[in-house]
Parts: C-alpha cells; structure tokens; sequence
C-alpha cells in the first residue's frame, strides 16, 4: 500500500467513524482535566495542598499507559524521579535507518488562578467548546495526538510504517526550580533516551492557522536594591530599599535594551512579574528585589542583557545586585523544509493554510532543535486562551488534529 493509499484510507475511516472518535477523545479529555498536576517551583508547594511533589504527573501518565496497553502499543516510561514520568508510545516498524515523527505534549499544567465560571478540574462541554485547566494546554492536544496513534495503529498497522510515530506524554514543561534541573524532554535528551528525526510540539494555539518556526530566548534577572533598616518614625536614620528601586524602575520604563529587530520575532521585550520588599509598614525596609522577565532575540545574550540592567542600576546607586536564573538562547530555523511543507500539504485539506512565524514563549521545539532534531510547534486551540481562566478549545479542532497528525506521519514515516 502506497502513501496515498494510506491516506485514502485514513479519511475514510474519520469521515465514517468521527462521531465514535469525538466521543472516546471527550471521555479520555474529561479524565485527564480532573487530574490536578500542576505545576509550580518548590518554594510555592506549600500554596497547594494537593500537590506533594511538582507536577504530579503520573496522574496523567497513568491513563496514558492505561490506554496504549489497550490499544496493545509498545511504549516506555523514562523517569528521572519517581512521580514524574514521560510515557512514548510507538506506532510503526521503526527501522534503524528510517524517520521518526515525535509528538511531544506535557502533562503538567500552571495553577488555575481564580475568575473561573466553573470548576476548572472538571470539564464543561457548552457550544462546541470545552472549558477546563489543560484543554488546551497541554491536555487536549495529548489526547488528539494520542487518537492519532491508536488509528494509525488500528487502520495503516505497524507494518504499514517503515518509520515510526512517538506519542509523548512529557513532565515538567510549566515550572522549574532555580537547580535547573529537567525532568521532562531536558532530560530525555541528556541521556540520550530519544532521537527522533521530526518534532511536532502542539503548544502554540493559534488554531492550527501558524507554525512555530523560531522562538525569543528567555531570562529572569533579579534585581536587589540595598538600603538600610530603621523605624518607620524615623526614616531619615535609614535607607529606604523600596525607594531605591523604585528609582530604577522608572529608569527602566523608558529604556530600551541594545538588540536589533529580528524579521521573524520581532523587538526584544521586558516584564517586571515580581517584586517584594519590606518586613512592616513602620520599618524602613533594608532591601527590595524584582523578577525581570526579558525575552531576547538573536543577537543579545543573557550575560550582555545583564550586564545593560547592571549599568542602568548604577544611574541609581552602585550597590544594587543582580542575579542571572534560569536561560535560554533565540533560535530559528529555515521554515522551507519537509515538515514545514508537510504540515501546510495536509492542512490544506482541511481549510487551513498555516504559515511559519516566531514565539514569543517558550516550546520543547527549542530544545529540541538544538539537539539537531527539526522540531516545530503546531496545533489547535487560541493562543489567548493559555494560563487564563475559563481556558478553552474548540471540540472540533481534537479530531481534525488528530486526523491531519495520522496524515503528516504517512508523508514522514510511511
């Protein structure tokens, strides 16, 4: 049986059995969404009493496991610590010398925040829509691409791939701890425990309408200003560290970091997302940080960035320190190549013409590209609907996604 064959075969079987796969991908969704990993640094556990260790993601990774088992797929479960799996299941021969296709999706998902119109462990079907922590993010797209796997595997056989199609459901994607230890696709590359020719990383929304080709570098500075403590009735006899920095901030309102605009990302951009000071109102407080969150473009590196916001702290005093956490560079890549054409082919059948643009966030893509793996992100859902409440995907987008993965892998791995 030849490539379109296959793909003749595939439509066939979701235009016959669509009903049948909304239904299984709705049940397994609702499952999923009820599991509360969520994901935060250690220092915030204590704010979820749920949580005994990050993520929990073996919530979820035992319902993956439960239905590749199922589904009699062969699949591993790779753990850097206990508690925080990542389960591939494999579709296909998977011969040495032939292309695997690695859909890469997370299982853990950001706290729920408050201005929900419902629970949101517990999914609500209204208007074509499901509502719940993780439908899109990254939930819904794990089931859809999960859905692929099993009628790839029920229709085209692994015999019918030459290559292979990888389903990951991944740890660890949301937070990390400032060890910069990785317990999700980090680590699986590090050991060496995966090497797949093409990525797909469903994580971008955009409504299957772009493709994720190059991504901003990320960096969080922290910024300290010093003062000196004394009684609030006082103040004259003390250095007020909330007044230092507020100085700094307005410096840094009106100042542009040195970059060049990139064609594809675009500017550089910065957020102040944090800021702490003080022990009580009637204390002149002895210091004050910020977290700056700094997305960066070819061209600037996270040392240079630094050492810009080091001499813009001295405009204001030169006492003030700064901290470098967890990095990462800008990458891109040609977006002319085969899974680029690939995704926009089989879109097309679908009403879709997406087109290759630049992140601002954060993907496995990155990583993985520069592991040498081609890797871009795809997939359904709003971009506006990440990280907020009431996050939502159309139900519809589950399947066609699911059906348009079963397509790229033939054009992949056939």
């Amino acid at each position: 049986m030849d490539k379109s064959q296959m793909k003749e075969k595939i439509k066939v079987y979701f235009r016959k059995n669509r009903e049948v796969i909304l239904k299984d991908v709705l049940a397994l969704l609702k499952e999923m969404v009820a599991q509360k990993t969520v994901n935060v640094p250690s220092a915030k556990l204590g704010n979820f009493d749920y949580l005994t260790i990050r993520g929990e993601e073996w919530r979820v990774g035992d319902i993956v496991e439960r239905e590749f088992r199922s589904w009699g797929m062969r699949y591993d479960v790779f753990s850097r610590m206990k508690g925080r799996p990542n389960v591939i299941g494999y579709v296909g021969r998977g011969e040495a010398d032939a292309a695997k296709l690695f859909m890469a999706c997370h299982m853990d998902i950001v706290p729920p925040g408050t201005g929900w119109n419902s629970d949101p462990f517990e999914m609500i079907e209204k208007d074509g829509v499901v509502y719940g922590r993780g439908v899109l993010d990254n939930k819904g797209p794990l089931v859809s691409a999960m859905m692929a796997a099993r009628i790839m595997k029920q229709v085209i056989g692994d015999e019918g791939l030459q290559g292979e199609l990888q389903i990951a459901g991944m740890s660890d994607e949301e937070a990390g701890d400032p060890d910069g230890i990785d317990y999700g696709v980090h680590y699986l590359m590090e050991e060496k425990l995966i090497n797949p020719t093409f990525a797909i990383i469903p994580d971008i929304g955009e409504n299957m309408q772009k493709i994720d080709v190059a991504e901003k570098g990320r960096m969080v500075v922290t910024v300290t200003a010093k003062g000196v403590q004394a009684h609030g009735s006082t103040p004259h006899l003390g250095v007020n560290a909330i007044n230092k920095m507020a100085h700094f901030l307005v410096l840094l309102e009106t100042y542009t970091l040195v970059h060049t605009p990139d064609p594809i990302l675009g500017h550089c951009t910065v957020n102040v997302g944090e800021i702490h000071g003080g022990s009580a109102a009637n204390s002149v407080p002895n210091e004050c940080s910020v977290d700056i969150d700094i997305r960066i473009v070819p061209g600037q590196t996270p040392e240079n960035v630094r050492s810009e916001l080091k001499a813009l702290s001295e405009k204001v005093a030169d006492d003030f320190e700064l901290a470098l956490g967890n990095s990462s560079l800008p990458h891109a890549i040609d977006p002319d190549n085969v899974l680029v054409r690939s995704i926009q082919a089989n879109a097309r059948d679908f009403g879709l013409n997406p087109v290759p643009f630049g992140l601002g966030g954060g993907t496995f893509a990155k990583g993985m590209n520069q592991h040498g793996i081609l890797a871009v992100a795809f997939g359904p859902g709003d971009d506006t609907a990440f990280h907020v409440a009431n996050e939502y995907l159309p139900i519809d987008q589950l399947v066609t996604f699911a059906e348009l993965t079963c397509l790229v892998t033939i054009d992949l791995v056939g």
